[in-house]
């Protein structure tokens, strides 16, 4: 008698069991269930506002069948207005299929005269698995405390490491009381980061009941950055009130051209009217392959000055090419020292100029005959002498 005793009380446990779990299933925020067919939830049922705001509830709709669910909302406040939206549009029914949730705006518009106070009401899906109801709230307030809000227009911006980050960030105050911000960045090493309002540097902003403003945040560099990204933690809090933002700023790698002689040396020699070759080193000491480069040069008047090759597809970073420099000074050019500037532009890089030394001889050939026209000058001077002095 004592183990049938046993057993009934066990499956009448079960049996109690069984009818209390679906009550928890219905209870708080859970999503609501008619027939396990269809699915409606709120991820957030409740909400906070002020007089005057609109509220704006995201539901869901699941199934495991394809229905279409009728929408409806019971237990209004009288005053309120309520309309679904889906993709812009107001909506009375969605199309739900297994496996793809829809999802629906439910807004609520609140009366100008509303008293602050906690409402309640219900959204309601009927499809054609039965009915479903989501509980949901509006708690009125006649003022809401301080809320801030980060919105930015490109959280990421691609430069070199002699690039400026300039960062175009809204800052709101979602409260109904004025609050004074706090700004600060947690940038990685190598990073100044400075916040700008209308052109000014501050460190804090003042922001009145639902204002906004737009901020400048720069993140400059001052050292020389390996290519890569680096996140900047940006804080903004006025009292209790706090927003965060995150910015990437990718440091992309720079070439960086230095141009010389093979020896290290930057002169030469060159001879009146003739071509003389000189052998140059187009270095790149970057971070990134230097791409077209093309050469050129500044010559006096009268050179002639060019290079082979005179465009070098790329040299890569850390590598070195060697060019040859042909110069040709003008047949008018005198003995001396002139300067012809060297330039190195590549495709996406600065450009890299500098100046070599050429020193002009005349031809030895020409010399000989200028020794031969002088030795026939005194030759001739010396004759008239000897044959005029004898008179």
């Amino acid at each position: 008698m004592r183990k049938a005793a046993s057993i009934v009380s066990l499956v009448s446990l079960i049996v109690l069991l069984a009818g209390v779990v679906p009550v928890f299933a219905q209870g708080g925020d859970q999503p609501q269930e008619a027939g396990q067919g269809l699915v409606f939830f709120a991820k957030y049922p409740s909400h906070e506002v002020a007089i005057g705001d609109t509220v704006m509830f995201d539901l869901t709709l699941r199934a495991t069948t394809p229905q279409t669910v009728r929408l409806d909302v019971d237990g209004l406040p009288e005053g309120w207005t309520a309309t679904f939206r889906g993709s812009g549009k107001i909506v009375h029914a969605v199309y739900v299929e297994p496996g793809n949730d829809a999802s629906v705006d439910l807004r609520i518009e609140l009366p100008s005269d509303v008293e602050p106070n906690t409402y309640q009401f219900s959204a309601v899906a009927r499809g054609a698995e039965g009915e479903v109801s989501v509980p949901l709230e509006v708690i009125v307030q006649e003022k809401l405390p301080p809320s801030l809000q980060f919105d930015v227009d490109l959280p990421t911006l691609r430069g070199t490491s002699n690039t400026t980050f300039r960062f175009n960030v809204t800052l709101k105050n979602e409260g109904d009381e004025e609050t004074t911000v706090n700004l600060v960045a947690d940038a990685p090493p190598g990073f100044e980061v400075t916040f700008k309002l209308t052109g000014q540097e501050v460190t804090s902003v003042l922001l009145g009941a639902n204002e906004s403003k737009r901020l400048s945040v720069e993140a400059r560099p001052y050292t020389e950055l390996p290519a890569g990204s680096y996140p900047i933690d940006v804080v903004a809090q006025g009292g209790e009130a706090v927003a965060s933002i995150t910015l990437t700023a990718e440091v992309t790698g720079q070439p960086d051209l230095n141009v010389t002689g093979v020896d290290g040396r930057l002169s030469g020699q060159a001879y009146v009217g003739r071509e003389t070759t000189l052998k140059l080193l187009i270095q790149n000491t970057g971070s990134a392959p230097a791409r077209g480069v093309e050469l050129s040069a500044s010559q006096p008047s009268g050179w002639k000055v060019e290079f082979d090759p005179q465009q070098i597809d790329e040299i890569p970073a850390g590598d070195q090419v060697e060019v040859t420099m042909k110069v040709r000074p003008s047949q008018q050019a005198i003995a001396g020292d002139y300067m012809v500037t060297v330039r190195a532009r590549p495709e996406d890089g600065a450009t890299e100029s500098v100046d070599f030394r050429i020193t002009v001889k005349t031809s030895t050939m020409w010399g000989l005959v200028g020794v031969a026209i002088i030795a026939v000058a005194v030759f001739v001077v010396a004759q008239a002498v000897m044959r005029f002095g004898r008179r």
